[in-house]
């Protein structure tokens, strides 16, 4: 049964950090691509940054590029590291894993539950 569990989300202040974690099991995580997706309220899912499965190339939107760093490592784990939040971070925060690095969500196979992050101003 292949899971994806993420956590670390929360109620930040805008301009501070967070970091999320999303463990996976149940997949040969070395052979799949990760990403980390959000959807705000009333809003598609989007994009936000993703990381082959060797770790070696990363993708990011534009909206968070500067901000947010994707890591992963041997411990079935792939983080987002989130600085300087804005308000319009805001929103529920996916991991999904995929074959391949892209950033169209139709090519990720599998989804954790999310977690919600909210940035106020």
């Amino acid at each position: 049964q292949v899971q994806l569990v993420e956590s670390g989300g929360g109620l930040v202040q805008a301009g501070g950090s967070l970091r999320l974690s999303c463990a996976a099991s149940g997949i040969t995580f070395r052979m799949y691509a990760m990403g980390w997706f959000r959807q705000a309220p009333g809003k598609e899912r989007e994009f936000v940054a993703a990381v082959s499965w060797t770790g070696g190339s990363t993708n990011y939107a534009d909206s968070v590029k500067g901000r947010f760093i994707i890591s992963r490592d041997s411990s079935n784990t792939v983080y987002l590291q989130m600085n300087s939040l804005k308000p319009e971070d805001t929103a529920v925060y996916y991991c999904a894993a995929g074959p391949r690095l892209v950033v169209d969500s139709i090519y990720y196979n599998y989804w954790g539950q999310g977690t919600q992050v909210t940035v106020s101003s």
